[in-house]
């Protein structure tokens, strides 16, 4: 692997991810597999007024993953739906070689380095896949919390 792929801000991000733990009677949950890696990110989220009001990540992934995970946990807080929605999308775009994501979640940025390793996108994505899950489980009226997904990598490129 190259210097970029694990930057020294990328591995400061993983070695530091806020908000480990479960909540107690979260509005939303949901749990998110990758296939090809075997990671897992569970997310709880409390919502209030429609935003983030506090957030509980178990991170089970490689330094990619719990990096992105931590850029999550750092600036959810006070994140909508639709915040978390755009930045889930940013991110997948990023990855395809567009721009980094700017505003809230910025921080993703030193994720850039990963883009030549498609086989590790799938761990990139899944705290933010996770999160628009949880949010989505949150606003649904009935007593369904806990969505689990699991994701596919792709087996193509370097990893």
């Amino acid at each position: 692997m190259t210097d970029a792929l694990y930057s020294s801000e990328l591995l400061r991000l993983a070695a530091e991810i806020p908000h480990i733990g479960r909540l107690d009677r979260p509005s939303g949950s949901a749990r998110r597999v990758s296939r090809l890696c075997g990671s897992v990110v569970e997310i709880d989220l409390r919502i209030e007024r429609d935003r983030i009001d506090d957030i509980g990540l178990e991170v089970k992934a490689c330094a990619l993953g719990q990096a992105s995970a931590s850029v999550l946990g750092r600036h959810a807080i006070g994140a909508s739906l639709d915040d978390i929605e755009q930045a889930r999308d940013d991110l997948a775009a990023m990855l395809k070689g567009g721009e980094a994501p700017k505003g809230r979640f910025a921080d993703l940025s030193a994720l850039e380095g990963t883009r030549a390793y498609p086989a590790r996108h799938a761990s990139i994505r899944l705290a933010f896949e996770a999160a628009a899950d949880a949010f989505h489980a949150a606003l649904n009226t009935d007593d369904t919390t806990v969505t689990t997904t699991t994701v596919s990598g792709t087996a193509t490129g370097q990893g």
